[in-house]
């Protein structure tokens, strides 16, 4: 069995990452395409990266840049943050770096920077956190942070009528370059869902593991997918992102 598993957002949530890969009993064959957002929300922002990190030696892996991961960078890199960001989850991650080592914050520092700003397999569906503007695609992205930070896609996917014609001129250009999309950053929370959704050819895997949904990963080929708790469940003393 060789599947292609994709993995919402992890938000720091630690716990369900790795109950959700006990459910879905992940085999070394098995590729994981992670759509971004490890970190932010949950206590164990640190403990996600060591734990990728630690996988990837074990595992095909691919990982995307998401928002997220982006804004730890810069700040780990510098030292200092936005009030946005700290008010937005950050404030989990700043806690939990303070009693981390400085050569584990370098060896997060070169993960981060070794994240993928998409992913493009054989038969052109498409791995990205957020999304895209181009509507050549993402080769012709004039300004590449649009990668993790677009919500347009998905609220163009939504809104789509469904009897609009693919062949038609009115079918948006964006939704016919990809066999299928695969996104992440705008949880489906925000449409009461906690299960992942598929508009148009957009699939948006985050279900809110950051807020009160729980971690999702689903099979590319078969569409089945796993979960795992609730993620308050699971850190019931804390509040994940705000």
């Amino acid at each position: 069995m060789n599947r292609k598993l994709v993995i919402g957002d992890i938000h720091g949530g630690l716990k369900a990452l790795k109950q959700v890969l006990e459910r879905v009993n992940v085999s070394k064959n098995d590729t994981l395409i992670f759509l971004g957002d490890y970190v932010d929300g949950w206590s164990e922002s640190p403990q996600v990266l060591d734990f990728l990190i630690t996988l990837k030696q074990r595992q095909k892996c691919i990982f995307i840049r998401g928002n997220h991961d982006d804004l730890l960078m810069s700040y780990l890199k510098t030292n200092t943050f936005s009030e946005e960001w700290f008010n937005h989850g950050g404030k989990s991650t700043v806690d939990s770096y303070e009693e981390i080592d400085l050569q584990t914050k370098q060896t997060h520092i070169s993960f981060l920077e070794s994240l993928e700003p998409y992913y493009l397999d054989d038969e052109n569906k498409l791995f990205i956190h957020a999304g895209f503007t181009n509507l050549k695609g993402v080769d012709f992205e004039y300004f590449k942070p649009l990668f993790y930070w677009d919500r347009t896609l998905w609220e163009m996917a939504l809104a789509l009528d469904e009897k609009i014609s693919f062949k038609s001129e009115l079918y948006p250009n964006r939704l016919k370059l990809y066999k299928e999309i695969y996104i992440g950053h705008t949880p489906t929370t925000k449409i009461n869902k906690t299960i992942p959704i598929n508009k148009a050819c957009v699939w948006n895997i985050d279900s809110g593991a950051a807020f009160t949904g729980p971690l999702t990963i689903l099979d590319v080929e078969t569409k089945e997918y796993w979960q795992s708790d609730a993620l308050p469940s699971l850190y019931p003393n804390e509040k994940g992102r705000n």
